[in-house]
C-alpha cells in the first residue's frame, strides 16, 4: 500500500493531485494544507472524479498521516509574483519550511521528501538539514521543468518529438541556469553539428531557445499569474521514478559532494532516481564554458543561502 502526503494544496499541489488521480500511481493520497477547508474541498472534488479515474483513497489530513507515507511532496509556500525572482522568495519560504519539516519529522516520517517550492535548490538543502535524513532521501525538483521546456523547444525547432531530444539544463532553477549544448543530441546526432550543417540555422537560434527556457516562468506568470501544470507533470514523473524503482536519469536538485568540483549544495544535475531517492549524481562532461557557468550558478546559490546555513 503506497501513500503520498502532499503538503500544499495551491495551484501546483492541486494540479499534481489531479495528475496522480489520472495516472493511478499511488493507493493513498493525503492532502495537508494550512487552509484545511481548501484541502477538504480538493479532496472532495478529486474523489468525485474517481469513477473516471483510478481507485485511490484521497482525504484531507494532518501531519500525523505522514508517518505511513512513502513520499512527502512539498509544494507549500509563497508564490512568485510578477517581477520577482525565485531567490526573492527565500526569506518567506525558509521559515515556512522549517515549520513544515519539523512537523513531518515529529510524526516519525521515514520516507523520501520531494521538494518543489522555490527557490527549490535552497529549500531542498534546507529540508535535508532540518530533517536530519540522508541527502539521498531529499530530492528537489531542480531543473526537471527547465529540461522539459528545453527539449520541447528544441523538438519544436527541429520538427522532432521532444521525447527523442536528449539535452539538459543544469544549475540553479533560476536565472543562472545553463544549457549543456556540448552533450545535446537528437537521435544520437549532435545538435551543434546539425546547426553547422544546416545553413538556415545558426548558434543564435540555439541561444534564443535557451533564453525562452530561462525566462519562461516570467512570461507565464505575466499572463496567468503562476506556473503549475508542467511542474505538476514533472513531479509526477519523479514520483513514478521513486514508486516504481525506475533508476531513471532526471535533472533533479541533489547534494553535490565534490562532483563537478562543487560541494555542500543542492543544485540541478542529472541523477539516478529510484525507490531509495537519489542513487547517484551523474557527472556529465562539460566544456570549459559550461564548467564556468555552473560554477557561477553555484556561487550565486551559495551567496544566497550563506546567511541561513
Amino acid at each position: 500500500m503506497s501513500r503520498i502526503a502532499l503538503i500544499g494544496s495551491g495551484f501546483v499541489g492541486s494540479s499534481y493531485a489531479y495528475a496522480l488521480l489520472n495516472q493511478g500511481l499511488v493507493d493513498e493520497l493525503v492532502i495537508i494544507d494550512q487552509n484545511q477547508k481548501k484541502a477538504e474541498g480538493d479532496a472532495m472534488d478529486l474523489n468525485h472524479g474517481m469513477p473516471f479515474g483510478s481507485p485511490m483513497k484521497i482525504w484531507a489530513g494532518t501531519y500525523a498521516d505522514c508517518k505511513e507515507a512513502d513520499l512527502v511532496v512539498i509544494t507549500a509556500g509563497a508564490n512568485q509574483k510578477p517581477g520577482e525572482t525565485r531567490l526573492d522568495l527565500l526569506n518567506k519560504n525558509i521559515k515556512i519550511f522549517k515549520e513544515i519539516v519539523n512537523n513531518v519529522m515529529e510524526n516519525q516520517f521515514d520516507g523520501i521528501f520531494l521538494v518543489a517550492t522555490n527557490p527549490v535548490d535552497i529549500l531542498a538543502y534546507a529540508t535535508w538539514r532540518f530533517s536530519g535524513l540522508s541527502a539521498q532521501r531529499v530530492i528537489g525538483s531542480g531543473t526537471i521543468l527547465d529540461t522539459a521546456r528545453f527539449r520541447y523547444l528544441i523538438g519544436d525547432k527541429f520538427g522532432i518529438d521532444p521525447r527523442n531530444v536528449h539535452a539538459y539544463i543544469i544549475g540553479e532553477h533560476g536565472d543562472s541556469e545553463l544549457p549543456v549544448w556540448s552533450q545535446a543530441d537528437i537521435g544520437g546526432r549532435s545538435i551543434l553539428r546539425l546547426v553547422e550543417e544546416e545553413p538556415e540555422l545558426s548558434r543564435k537560434d540555439l541561444d534564443d531557445i535557451f533564453i525562452q527556457v530561462r525566462d519562461a516562468a516570467y512570461h507565464i506568470i505575466e499572463r496567468k499569474g503562476a506556473t503549475y501544470y508542467a511542474i505538476a507533470m514533472g513531479l509526477l514523473r519523479l514520483t513514478r521514478a521513486v514508486l516504481r524503482n525506475e533508476n531513471s536519469i532526471l535533472t533533479v536538485s541533489g547534494l553535490l559532494k565534490g562532483e563537478y568540483g562543487l560541494e555542500d549544495i543542492y543544485i540541478g544535475v542529472p541523477a539516478v532516481v529510484n525507490k531509495y531517492g537519489i542513487r547517484e549524481v551523474i557527472e556529465i562532461d562539460l566544456n570549459d564554458e559550461e564548467k564556468s557557468s555552473l560554477t557561477q550558478s553555484y556561487n550565486k546559490l551559495k551567496q544566497a543561502m550563506d546567511p541561513f546555513f
